[in-house]
């Protein structure tokens, strides 16, 4: 029988730093959904465990494909350990699946940028090359300094203040990243925490550590996931995800500019390259939208050109996605959006893939679970159809 490696997350309700943290969307994904999706996807892991103490975490959990595991009161206040969440979900998983845990792994969420090859990693030291306990690292090159208790000043803590070797002539030091450990599951029972007996250390790269604790950090994380997303596998939709398009207009397939004549009539440019994808899209068997809620007929003269059908003059654009949604019989979760300012953020939150062009408002790059390379009005509409379609269009 194949030795069984779990992954627990530990992810609990409550949080002073951030409210609802682990639910908190980085990339247009909730944390703890981050987490579970790079878990399922580590070579070695066979099982993946939410443990939590609030109800929405663990259906955000579920929706995600891991088991939740519900942890008691007395092991979910603010001074309870990882260690007591991870030995506690062991003690459920076992119990309910009648199998015993060879390796048990602690996956934080509030490591956003955290990577399925890095959990693999860990799991892998100690699964095939044999520690006892490992953690991802990342190699670390500064000064550390430390200003001693009653004393004014400060003092050198991995260096002589004296002597300012180059980085070459210093040993190597490593940073843990706080993202992922693994232990062998009998020594890390009988041990009660996570570093025990050999300990392997698995680098990662140093651009994607960062840990969530406080809102300044979470905005960090909102900011950085249109760069560090777009290197993840499955980090842009494939035809195998989405079953419809819902295209804005201004700002989308527009470069958000009006040009207007000494009569007040009002003309925007669009791009060829657009229109190209978005017949791609048609004869791909993809419903396309186009959702505004600009009044200027041009849009609807937009969509003719294209043989799209269109809602315009739209206050609600979330309730009339849903009904059209309804009417068409698509999942919204299988549904692309793009959008570019605040106006489509009630739309980003109802489908599954919200989507954010280049030159989008800052707040809807944030949300995005994806970010086109090119701005809108330049071909991002086409750039999106290549993610579908491949660069050929052909689907």
């Amino acid at each position: 029988m194949p030795p069984t490696v779990l992954a627990v997350i530990p992810a609990r309700g409550g949080s002073k730093g951030v409210p609802a943290k682990n639910l908190a969307p980085v990339g247009g994904v909730p944390l703890v959904a981050r987490a579970v999706r790079e878990c399922l996807a580590a070579g070695h892991v066979t099982d993946v465990v939410v443990s939590t103490d609030d109800p929405a975490i663990a259906t955000v959990a579920r929706e995600a494909g891991a088991v939740a595991v519900e942890r008691p009161a007395d092991i979910a206040g603010d001074t309870a350990t990882s260690e007591a969440a991870v030995l506690h979900a062991m003690d459920v998983f076992e119990a309910q699946q009648g199998r015993s845990v060879d390796v048990v792994l602690l996956v934080q969420c509030t490591s956003p940028f955290l990577d399925r090859a890095d959990v693999a990693g860990v799991a892998a030291a100690v699964l095939a090359d044999g520690a006892d306990s490992a953690l991802t690292v990342a190699p670390f090159h500064g000064f550390v300094w430390r200003e001693p208790d009653g004393r004014a000043g400060g003092e050198g803590v991995n260096h002589d203040k004296a002597h300012r070797p180059r980085r070459q002539d210093r040993p190597q030091d490593f940073l843990e990243t706080g993202a992922a450990y693994a232990m062998r599951a009998d020594g890390f029972r009988a041990a009660g925490h996570r570093f025990f007996g050999r300990t392997d250390l698995v680098r990662t790269d140093p651009a994607r550590v960062l840990e969530v604790d406080d809102p300044h950090e979470l905005a960090r994380a909102r900011a950085l996931a249109p760069l560090l997303d777009t290197r993840r596998a499955g980090s842009l939709p494939g035809r195998e995800d989405v079953d419809a398009v819902v295209l804005d207009f201004d700002g989308t397939q527009t470069d958000d500019r009006v040009y207007v004549d000494s009569d007040g009539r009002e003309t925007v440019a669009v791009h060829r390259g657009d229109g190209l994808g978005i017949a791609a899209l048609r004869r791909a068997g993809l419903p396309v939208l186009i959702l505004s809620t600009e009044v200027n007929t041009v849009v609807a003269a937009r969509a003719r050109k294209l043989k799209l059908p269109v809602l315009h003059g739209i206050d609600r654009k979330d309730r009339a996605l849903k009904q059209w949604c309804e009417e068409e019989g698509v999942a919204p979760e299988r549904v692309l959006y793009v959008g570019n300012d605040v106006n489509d953020l009630p739309c980003f939150g109802l489908v599954g893939w919200p989507v954010a062009v280049a030159n989008a408002h800052d707040v809807v790059r944030g949300a995005a679970r994806a970010v086109t390379t090119t701005p809108g009005g330049s071909g991002a509409v086409r750039e999106i159809a290549g993610w579908l379609l491949g660069p050929s269009l052909t689907p």
